[in-house]
């Protein structure tokens, strides 16, 4: 009971913080998110490469948030798409941090370091797409709904997962995860399918029926994969949690590893499909 205390006060916090971002001002959002941005980077670099390549991590972080900087700043704003050339300059500067490390092993840390901007600094930097609109205002709603759809598919698969799944269900990927189930997946699919046509018909989302429920069985699938994807991360380097920022959930890292993977699935059926 007091680790579930936890948990849920914790997630209300971090409930609180992200409904601000998305439902208030556009400088909420860029703050919010960027900080986010930050301390991902800083838990995934500190779990694949440690305290090693100084100079190339704090780059990558630097990149990671300029990177979500000229997003913001081209869907809000306006910003000429040009500026965006900046990235691969910055990315030159990585590898010639990493050339010139002292760090016997520098070149066993590249891939994690320029990894690391593709998987959390694009993921994030893509979602001022959805919350911009081709006029620069801003309507965070969207994004929101992907959010809930989301935590519906995360807490349908924990609550099924706890009732069917636990002791005579049958295993998701036991090699990563031991225990996830077939039964909380499927459960998480149900919940994220009636929280996508929720969305619709409560008009959090301006969309017809049928693309709310392909675009939550969407989230459903790529949030399930990002999950373990992190589970594999975090078992390769012997890593309980990717950090200790949210009481009874572990790092942000554990805490949006499906949104990394829904995050450009989301836009890309959105923007794809004129939506």
């Amino acid at each position: 009971m007091k680790n579930l205390l936890i948990r849920t006060l914790s997630g209300a916090v971090f409930l609180a913080l992200f409904l601000t971002a998305l439902l208030w001002h556009p400088a909420a959002y860029g703050v919010i998110f960027m900080i986010a941005v930050f301390i991902m980077m800083v838990e995934y670099l500190n779990i694949s490469v440690g305290p090693k390549e100084g100079t190339a991590r704090c780059l990558a972080i630097v990149t990671a948030l300029l990177t979500f900087m000229l997003f913001f700043f081209h869907a809000g704003f306006g910003l000429d798409w040009k500026w965006l050339l900046i990235l691969p300059v910055m990315v030159c500067l990585i590898f010639t941090a990493i050339l010139f490390s002292k760090e016997g092993d520098a070149y066993r840390a590249t891939p994690f370091i320029i990894a690391s901007l593709l998987y959390i600094a694009l993921p994030f930097s893509l979602t001022s797409l959805i919350v911009f609109g081709p006029d620069g205002s801003f309507d965070g709603r969207v994004l929101l709904a992907v959010m809930i759809i989301i935590w519906s598919s995360d807490v349908g698969a924990y609550l099924f997962g706890m009732a069917f799944g636990q002791k005579h269900g049958h295993k998701l990927f036991p090699s990563i995860s031991p225990k996830k189930s077939w039964e909380g997946y499927f459960g998480g699919l149900v919940l994220a399918l009636a929280a996508g046509w929720c969305a619709g018909y409560f008009r959090l989302v301006d969309y017809p029926w049928y693309h709310c429920l392909i675009l939550a069985l969407l989230v459903n699938i790529s949030s399930t994969i990002g999950d373990l994807a992190e589970s594999q991360l975090k078992r390769n380097f012997g890593v309980k949690d990717a950090g200790r920022i949210m009481p009874g959930h572990g790092g942000l890292l554990d805490r949006f590893d499906g949104a990394l993977f829904a995050f450009p699935v989301s836009v890309a059926y959105i923007l794809i499909l004129g939506l």
